[in-house]
């Protein structure tokens, strides 16, 4: 009997990438037109149109009924399931996940919280992915990737505050002064939600403060999986990152580390020009 992983494409994750994975996709709303997210608009098409459109995009829940189809063909091939979603307070995915489970009960299916999204989602489904290649049961996915979880630290840097201003997270008036003065907010996620760690003027000085939350949360356990992405059009940012944080990746290079472009769960929010890490704390 074999393992199938079932996420949402809150993860930046793509079937093709393991052929133990399944990815669900969000719907992704400009105006009247529907997409789902990873089959009809890809993460280029989405930062095209987010630049072309006057409106925000909106994005949608996985519904029960895409993880019922999930849950069922995992069982008609034989195959038990783990189902990672995004986290719980960011979107209603796991929900739908607990209801289709909930209509259709068995011992081979299991549903984790991931109490994260996109890079950070990504790095604990990578991590149950290794996990399926060592042959461990679907139960014992399970408990490993919920046991791991709260080691995962995500930490971005934004380039821009208009989207935040866009979509209400920000006031106008603050949104023109931070503009005014260049400020960059580097933000995380904490117990499920995305919080603001600090500000920083200029590029340069938030690349300098994104370390030093790195730092802080005592830096990057490179045996578990690590995962680095940007949004937007061009990695100029990310890359420039890189660069100039070589202390932090322990003799790992440029061409080395796990580069991944950030979609439209999170990009809607923080628009073009963020970068974001997702790595696991060392354990003591």
């Amino acid at each position: 009997m074999s393992v199938r992983i079932i996420t949402d494409s809150a993860s930046d994750m793509s079937p093709a990438e393991h052929p133990a994975l399944a990815v669900l996709p969000l719907s992704v709303t400009f105006g009247t037109d529907v997409y789902m997210d990873g089959v009809d608009i890809d993460h280029q098409r989405f930062y095209e149109m987010l630049v072309e459109r006057d409106e925000l995009p909106m994005t949608g829940q996985v519904n029960p009924y895409a993880f019922s189809q999930a849950i069922a063909e995992a069982r008609e091939a034989g195959d038990e399931a783990v189902i990672i979603t995004v986290g719980a307070k960011l979107s209603g995915t796991n929900q739908s996940a607990r209801t289709a489970l909930a209509e259709a009960p068995g011992g081979d299916v299991f549903v984790v919280d991931s109490n994260n999204v996109t890079l950070g989602e990504r790095v604990l489904v990578e991590y149950a992915l290794r996990l399926v290649d060592e042959g461990r049961s679907a139960s014992q996915i399970a408990a490993a990737v919920e046991a791991v979880r709260d080691r995962v630290v995500v930490i971005g840097l934004l380039e821009t505050l208009e989207y935040l201003v866009r979509g209400g997270r920000l006031s106008a008036a603050a949104g023109a002064v931070g503009t005014l003065l260049n400020v960059k907010p580097v933000v995380a996620v904490e117990d499920g939600l995305i919080v603001q760690l600090g500000k920083a003027r200029g590029s340069k000085n938030g690349r300098n403060l994104l370390n030093q939350k790195v730092e802080k949360a005592g830096g990057v356990d490179f045996a578990m999986p690590l995962a680095l992405g940007y949004t937007g059009l061009s990695d100029a940012v990310l890359k420039k990152y890189i660069e100039d944080s070589v202390a932090l990746w322990a003799g790992h290079i440029e061409g080395e580390l796990p580069v991944h472009t950030i979609g439209a769960t999170i990009g809607t929010h923080v628009g073009p020009g963020a970068v974001a890490i997702a790595f696991f704390q060392p354990t003591n």
